[in-house]
């Protein structure tokens, strides 16, 4: 079952240490360092696995480790280079998350793609007799553990899978990783809405330097659109 999560948004309280001196340096990011930082990209949990180890700069003196910006930069490209050879209806993005709602319903506007929120009905993927029975080549998913029945479909029919991992989880059935804050509200917006206008600079639809009418903001998940008894705590 799965477990309630925090938004992993950055702490408000003074800083322990400045976050811009413990970050490696990075090159060619898509937004300004200080924008990534203040979305919380780059802030994981207090728990490590051996997948995500490689992607973890550092741990704070608070407990919680600290993803390499660079890499999520750099897995961001890549990605969305993967992405957009695919025809769009084919390209299939998913978020059990309420988090991930918003940001996923606008990926999937902007780029023409297919998506699916909430709940994933099993055989989705794998039954062609399923009512709402999608062949999707390539899935994107929010979080490896919530989204299990979506990697889980997509590798017994040999669909790669792109996930947005953070420092607990694993890449079983995952082929591609994107190491960032999977769990904050602001920082899905922000991964979503740079993966959507890469897919788009990398189709050729935008030049390399352009960029989309729609703003974060606008892939942001609404606190109150959440449920009321929920608005002030973790994510369902």
């Amino acid at each position: 079952m799965e477990t309630q999560e925090t938004d992993n948004e950055p702490i408000k309280e003074k800083p322990i240490i400045d976050e811009t001196e413990a970050i490696p340096r990075a090159e060619n990011l898509l937004l300004p360092l200080e924008e990534l930082l203040a979305a919380g990209l780059h802030i994981g949990t207090r728990i490590k696995t051996v997948d995500m180890e490689r992607y973890i700069f550092r741990v704070r003196p608070d407990g919680l480790f600290i993803l390499n910006i660079g890499d999520t930069n750099e897995k961001i490209r890549v990605s969305a280079r993967f992405m957009a050879r695919f025809d769009p209806a084919r390209v299939l993005s998913v978020s059990s998350r309420l988090y991930g709602k918003t940001p996923v319903e606008k990926f999937a506007e902007v780029t023409k793609t297919s998506q699916v929120t909430g709940r994933f009905m099993p055989g989705l993927i794998s039954n062609p007799l399923q009512p709402r029975h999608a062949e999707p080549q390539i899935v994107l998913v929010t979080d490896p553990r919530a989204d299990y029945q979506a990697i889980k479909e997509a590798s017994s029919v040999g669909i790669p899978v792109i996930a947005l991992c953070d420092t607990d989880n694993v890449f079983s059935g995952v082929d591609l990783v994107i190491p960032v804050n999977n769990k904050g509200r602001r920082a899905l917006a922000v991964v979503y809405w740079l993966l959507a206008r890469q897919v788009l600079r990398e189709r050729g639809e935008l030049p390399q330097d352009g960029t989309i009418p729609q703003t974060v903001d606008d892939f942001e998940t609404k606190l109150a659109a959440m449920p009321m008894a929920r608005a002030s705590g973790g994510e369902p």
